[in-house]
Order: structure tokens, then C-alpha cells, then sequence
């Protein structure tokens, strides 16, 4: 298999090239069975990695070329397969295929099926460079690459000028975040001279670094996982992303982009775990945007959009494992997470198929018996998300609570907030389930909700059972299993949560039960409030606050964009249209003015000319005589 890895990332370039390039010479089936087909067959190979990689449990690595090559600095484009690129390749394969195959009917009919296919195949080809890539530089590329087609994507419908500020949205907030990446790459070059993960992770190498050195790169290097995985302060583009098509939020979601940040911690954790300051920012980072944004779904009455919220909040999870060392809880949950998130995003995309491009739960209503295969794949979708008893959010999501609460760089208050923020989910997941299918029907006169086709309700039913049975391979000992995906993990990504505490007040078992009757709080709340279909009255007080987000994007306005806006635009009337328009537009009236004058020796008359010769040669007479 090691010959054949630079296969997976690019049977899905393959894919972008036929459908780039051939066009509207393809057919809406081909297309789309073009870009299915090449993501199939690297999920094929991916699988047949994993099966090598546990005969021998032996890295899967592959050197394509050299990419640069400048004195002592040498990288190249090489791939490498472990225990954790393996799970991220599977994850981004396997769900991204379903998305593919769902969006065939999603997007049929429209025009730009072609070009919807191309950047699907190209996003997935960027997101596999970066999480099999043996470097940095190779990462950083694919890190760019998403950014790119996450831009492309979002704005998809650019002929609406909100979709395409949208993509430019996202496309400039993320590149605050690169930046940082960027600084502490260049860093970690100058340091060690060297971006391979294979030099750079190494003990003694990382113990040459000064701490102060390390923390400033751990830093940087979340601000730009920050970006990417839309925390606190950098989300605010992950929202508007909900411009582009469904499916594009769900692989943007579930399978690629937003979970890059997570996997780069991850990867640097060696790195992350020599500062204690880093490891405490990602965790009061990741723990503050998850309680935060689950506050700001709670008022959301745009069914994607809650679902936007909700993937922030997720995020927010992960980095708050991260942050106490449990780098392999926060990968679990990545998992989990891609199943049940890209169920519910596709499960929206079929609710909003089926009310012809409605989005608002408050024109929604009574689709249970209208939209039954719908339903019941997005009830398997919430319960998994709420951390219901046996679904696979339950593993991960209380995996991760345990380890905030005993670890000893976790805290009280992490745990605390983390638990909060578990209430809240279970309660705005199941008001957007029964605003949406239960209660009276409150969707306009004229449209006839129908259930999805096969092509759609298929890869729902596949993400079901995953999101049902996908986080049995992590049962905890406590419960009677091995603990497999953890122990896998382990083999590359090395926990540094230490020893929990034995003077706990609360074993890890009272901490599940915490956190399945947090849930069933929710639920019950939830259910109280919305369950017959009653809307909420006009918010007031705090909870208009919520409502409007906490003006955040209006203080990022007001702060950032329209000071920048009005400073350029001063600039360009004071400085570059009277400055450089004036410097160009005086040299070319003073070449006016020039010709003008030298244009009036050309008169046309013979004798003029003579005269003219004649006084010339009689000068250079002069000039040769007194020379």
C-alpha cells in the first residue's frame, strides 16, 4: 500500500480535472458519478491502509518528490499514514462520499452541476493532502487549498450578492488565522531548521526550544486552528457560510475545513504539551466558544444556521479536550461528530428540498408524517448530538467531560461550563426537531412536503447508523469495553492528561449520569416549550441579546470593517487619485504639451526642411573647426 498512498488524495484531483475541464460535455449523472466514484475509490483505499497499517502497525509513508530544496532545508511531497491521518482520511472519505452521492439529487437541475462537482472534488483532494501530509508546508498547502474551495463553494450562488459576500466573508476572516499559522512556521523553521513532522516532533528536538519559544508557537499555531475551526474570536464567518449549498455545509462540517484546526493540535500536540499557558488557552478558548454559541442557537430560527451554531459549540469540545491533554477524546468526538453532524445537515437539506428552499423553522410544522424517512434519521441525528445513553455522542461527549473534570490541567470550571453546555445542546437540538416536524403545519400555501429520493435518503440512512453505532469502538472500561478507538489512537497520539486526581469528588461514573440527566433536562425543556409547535414570543431584555447574536458582527463592523472602508477609501481619493493618477496623468499632458511644441517644426514646407539641414551642417562645420 505504501506505493499506492499518493492514490487517495488524488483520485478526487482525477475527478476535478474531468469535471473542470470537460464541463457542460458531461451530463448531470456523469458528472456527478465522476465525482462520487473517485471519492469512493479513495475511501477503498484508504480502507485497505488501515487493514495494512494493523498487520504490521507500522507507519505507511510514501515520498513522492522533492518539493524545495535550499541548503540544508529539504521538503518534499510525501504522505505518511498513521494511526491518526488514518482516522482523518476514513472520516473525510467515508462521509464525504455520502455527501457526493446525496448531492446528485440535491443539486439536479441546477446549472452549474459541473463546476458544483469540480470544487466538491477538490475540496476533498486539499483536506486529504493536508491530513496525510508529512510536513508542515505540505499541510500548510492543503490548509490554504480548503480555505479556497470553501470560498468557491460558499459563494457557489455568486449571482446573489449576499452568497458572494458570504464566501468573501469567510475567505478573508480565515486568513487572519493563516497568518499566525504561517508566523509559526516560519519560527518553528528557523528553530529547528526543519518543517518534517518527523524531525520537528522529536523529544530532544523540541527540548532545545526555550519555553517562552514554544508558548509563542503553540499560539500561533491555534490562532490559526482558531480560523479554521471557527472559535472564539475568529467564528463569525462560519454562520454566513450557510450561503452555499447544503451539502457543502455538511462537508464543510462534518468532513473537511472546521475540523482541520482540531487535527493540527493534535498532530503539534508534543509540541502543545511543553506549555502548560498554551494547553490552558485552548481549553479556556474551546470551552467559552462552546458554551457561547450554544447560547446563540437557542434564538436561531434558521434551521442551518442552528446547525452552524452547533458545529461551533462542538468544535469548542474538542479544543477543550485538547487544552487538558486528552488529544485523543477530542479526535473521538471529531469522529462522532462528522457522523451526526453531516446526518443533520443533510437531514436539513432534505427538509428544505422538500419545502422548495425554505429554511425557517418557524415556517416549518407537522412534516413527521409528510417526510417519515426525514424524521427518523434526524431523531437518531439530535439524540446522537444530545449525548443520549448508547449513541455515539454519548462516548465522546462524556469522554470528554470526565477528562476536563479529573484531569489535573482541567479545572473546575471548564468542566462546569462543559456541562452547561450539554444542557443547552440537547434543548435547541430538539426545539429545532420539533419546530420542524411536530405541532401544525406552518409552511406556505401552495407547497406539497414530500420525502426525499433515494439518492438523498440512503446516505441519511447510512449517517443514521453511524450516528447511532459509530462511537461503540470507544465504550470506556467503566462500561465494560476496551476502549478500542482510544487505545488505536494512542499508538501516534499520546495523551498528556496524567494520573487523575484520587481525592475526586465525583467518579467518572457520576459524571455520565451528570451528563444524561443534563440531557434529558434539555429534552424535557425543549419539549415543554415546543413540542406542540408554540413559537417563541418576541425576546426581550438578554434574550433579544442572544437573539442578535450579541452584536458581535455589528462590533466587527463598526471596529474593523468600515474604519478600514472609509481609511482606503480616503487613501484612494487623497493619495492614488491625486498622487499616482496625478503623477500619470501629468507626464502624459506634459508629453502633450511637448509634442505640441516640437510638432510645430513639422510644417510640411520642402524649404523649411533645407533651410533647416543647412543651418545643422553649418553648426557641425563649426563644432569640428573649433574643435
Amino acid at each position: 500500500m505504501e506505493n499506492a498512498l499518493w492514490l487517495i488524495p488524488f483520485l478526487p484531483f482525477a475527478g476535478f480535472l474531468l469535471n473542470g475541464l470537460l464541463g457542460k460535455k458531461l451530463s448531470e449523472s456523469l458528472s456527478g458519478l465522476i465525482a462520487s466514484a473517485t471519492i469512493g475509490a479513495s475511501l477503498v483505499l484508504g480502507l485497505l491502509s488501515l487493514n495494512a497499517y494493523l498487520e504490521n502497525h507500522e507507519t505507511l509513508h510514501q515520498v513522492m518528490f522533492t518539493w524545495l530544496s535550499l541548503g540544508s532545508f529539504d521538503v518534499s511531497i510525501a504522505y505518511t499514514l498513521d494511526a491518526l491521518s488514518l482516522v482523518m482520511v476514513l472520516v473525510v472519505t467515508g462521509v464525504g462520499f455520502l455527501i457526493h452521492v446525496y448531492s446528485i439529487g440535491y443539486m439536479k437541475g441546477d446549472p452549474g452541476i459541473q463546476r458544483y462537482f469540480a470544487y466538491l472534488n477538490l475540496f476533498t483532494f486539499m483536506m486529504l493532502n493536508l491530513v496525510m501530509a508529512d510536513n508542515l508546508l505540505l499541510l500548510f498547502l492543503g490548509w490554504e487549498g480548503v480555505g479556497l474551495c470553501s470560498y468557491l463553494l460558499i459563494g457557489f450562488w455568486f449571482e446573489d450578492p449576499a452568497k458572494a459576500a458570504a464566501g468573501k466573508k469567510a475567505f478573508v476572516v480565515n486568513r487572519i488565522g493563516d497568518f499566525g499559522f504561517l508566523l509559526g512556521m516560519i519560527i518553528i523553521l528557523t528553530n529547528l531548521g526543519s518543517l518534517n513532522f518527523g524531525d520537528i516532533l522529536l523529544p530532544e528536538q523540541l527540548s532545545s526550544l526555550e519555553t517562552g519559544l514554544i508558548t509563542t508557537i503553540a499560539l500561533l499555531l491555534f490562532l490559526g486552528a482558531a480560523g479554521k475551526s471557527a472559535q472564539i474570536p475568529l467564528y463569525v464567518w462560519l454562520p454566513d457560510a450557510m450561503a452555499g449549498p447544503t451539502p457543502v455545509s455538511a462537508l464543510i462540517h462534518a468532513a473537511t475545513m472546521v475540523t482541520a484546526g482540531v487535527y493540527l493540535v493534535a498532530r503539534m500536540g508534543a509540541l502543545f504539551a511543553l506549555s502548560a499557558t498554551a494547553l490552558s488557552v485552548v481549553a479556556v478558548i474551546g470551552v467559552l466558544t462552546a458554551f457561547f454559541a450554544a447560547t446563540m442557537a437557542i434564538y436561531e430560527n434558521d434551521i442551518k444556521k442552528v446547525l452552524a451554531y452547533s458545529t461551533i459549540s462542538q468544535l469548542g469540545y474538542m479544543f477543550a479536550a485538547a487544552g487538558v491533554g486528552a488529544y485523543g477524546a477530542a479526535i473521538f468526538h471529531l469522529m462522532t461528530h462528522a457522523f451526526f453532524k453531516g446526518l443533520l445537515f443533510l437531514g436539513a437539506g432534505s427538509v428544505i428540498h422538500g419545502l422548495s428552499g425554505e429554511q425557517d423553522m418557524r415556517r416549518m410544522g407537522g412534516l413527521k408524517s409528510k417526510m417519515p424517512k426525514t424524521y427518523w434519521t434526524m431523531l437518531a441525528g439530535v439524540s446522537a448530538i444530545s449525548g443520549l445513553p448508547l449513541l455515539s455522542g454519548f462516548f465522546s461527549k462524556d469522554e470528554i467531560l470526565w477528562f476536563t473534570y479529573s484531569s489535573q490541567s482541567g479545572g473546575d470550571f471548564i468542566f462546569i461550563v462543559g456541562l452547561l453546555t450539554a444542557i443547552l445542546t440537547s434543548f435547541y437540538m430538539f426545539r429545532l426537531f420539533f419546530l420542524t416536524f411536530h405541532g401544525d403545519s406552518r409552511w406556505t400555501k401552495g407547497i406539497t412536503p414530500h420525502d426525499s429520493p433515494p439518492v438523498m435518503t440512503i446516505p441519511l440512512i447510512l449517517l443514521a447508523v453511524l450516528s447511532v453505532a459509530g462511537g461503540w469502538i470507544g465504550i470506556p472500561e467503566i462500561l465494560g469495553g476496551g476502549n478500542s478507538f482510544h487505545h488505536f489512537l494512542s499508538e501516534t497520539v499520546h495523551d498528556v492528561v496524567g494520573p487523575h486526581p484520587t481525592d475526586l469528588l465525583l467518579s467518572e461514573l457520576t459524571v455520565m449520569v451528570l451528563s444524561i440527566a443534563g440531557a434529558l433536562v434539555g429534552i424535557y425543556v425543549a419539549f415543554r416549550r415546543y413540542g406542540t409547535g408554540k413559537l417563541d414570543k418576541e425576546s426581550k431584555g438578554f434574550g433579544h441579546l442572544v437573539e442578535k447574536k450579541y452584536y458581535v458582527d455589528e462590533l466587527y463592523d463598526a471596529v474593523i470593517v468600515h474604519p478600514i472602508r472609509r481609511g482606503s477609501e480616503s487613501i484612494w481619493r487623497r493619495f492614488d487619485v491625486r498622487v499616482i493618477d496625478g503623477i500619470v496623468n501629468g507626464l502624459g499632458s506634459l508629453t502633450l504639451r511637448v509634442s505640441s511644441f516640437v510638432r510645430r517644426a513639422q510644417t510640411g514646407v520642402i524649404q523649411n526642411y533645407a533651410a533647416v539641414i543647412l543651418l545643422g551642417v553649418i553648426l557641425i562645420i563649426f563644432y569640428v573647426y573649433l574643435k
